[in-house]
């Protein structure tokens, strides 16, 4: 995997890209509103990990200018999936892989069927990051990202050695055997309080927890996620609801990136963070009715927004 590709350089695209190039690695980044400033200026990132600036930055503004890549990490929203038909394919020679740093379920399937599944892994990113200018990232606190095979059959040596390159690019990083026990994993926190930040209005998560009927909502919604991975045969330790909230209220002020797209205008993950884990969760038998109010919720508050 010597040359990589950056698709949706966004936060978490510059963040993790940026790493990896300031380590050494070969990235080159698809840019669309960010191309001028950071062709110029360069990214910055101002991060509990260290402070950095990359400068020179390889840019572009199509995949064709790219070319082929050994990895591409895609980092967009989910909402923007239906360009991964043309983006994908002109970075892609026999031996491209890709990996997903993408909220929710659905993106690994949506890959799978473009380059195929053998090819495709994906990366859960346990981070606090905001893109606060073109090219600027603020990161405030986390960022372990969890790699794993979308085929558990394909075995690992992939994954371990991206997370190896994750590590020594000043990165947390750890390798999962089992990727979309993992996705569940993190639809613990990411189900309620994306979801609640809309539906209170588009607030932050301090201010969700410091209400005891909110926070309560918090939990009821987290334990709706953990049988609903249970009865897809993923076990959840429950004590993760208080690992959750106890780290969350660490955070304070901290804006979910679904609460930022819904006050700023922009299109909001709904499939992918609420309506698919939904129809999984109800194909599979189980009963998830915090969820389900949610989700109501949340369509209500965007067709208010129409």
């Amino acid at each position: 995997m010597k040359r990589i590709a950056v698709v949706g350089a966004g936060a978490v695209g510059l963040y993790y890209g940026a790493r990896l190039a300031l380590n050494g690695e070969d990235v080159s980044f698809l840019l669309r509103s960010d191309f001028e400033v950071v062709a110029e200026k360069g990214i910055r990132l101002e991060s509990v990990h260290g402070n950095a600036a990359l400068h020179p930055v390889k840019t572009f503004r199509t995949a064709e200018e790219i070319g082929p890549v050994d990895l591409i990490i895609v980092a967009w929203k989910a909402t923007a999936n239906d360009l991964l038909e043309t983006v994908i394919p002109p970075l892609c020679h026999g031996g491209t892989q890709v990996l997903t740093l993408q909220n929710g379920l659905g993106n690994c399937e949506r890959l799978a069927e473009i380059i195929g599944p053998e090819r495709v892994l994906g990366g859960l990113c346990f981070v606090c990051l905001n893109r606060l200018s073109e090219g600027f990232v603020k990161h405030t606190a986390g960022g372990k990202v969890t790699i794993g095979e979308w085929l558990v059959e394909s075995g690992g040596a992939r994954a371990e050695e991206l997370v190896r390159r994750f590590k020594a690019a000043n990165v947390p990083a750890e390798f999962s055997d089992d990727l979309k026990a993992a996705q569940w994993r993190k639809l613990v926190w990411n189900t309620p309080f994306n979801g609640l930040s809309i539906t209170e209005g588009g607030v932050t998560t301090d201010r969700l927890l410091a209400d005891p009927k909110i926070e309560a909502e918090v939990r009821s919604i987290m334990e709706n996620v953990i049988s609903a991975a249970r009865a897809l045969g993923y076990e959840i330790d429950p004590t993760v609801i208080d690992f959750e909230i106890d780290r969350t209220k660490c955070m304070e002020a901290y804006r979910p990136s679904s609460m930022i797209d819904y006050v700023e205008g922009r299109e909001v993950e709904f499939d992918a963070i609420w309506a698919e884990p939904l129809r999984q969760a109800k194909q599979a038998g189980a009963e998830v009715p915090h969820m389900e109010a949610l989700a109501a919720r949340i369509q209500e508050k965007l067709l208010e927004r129409q």
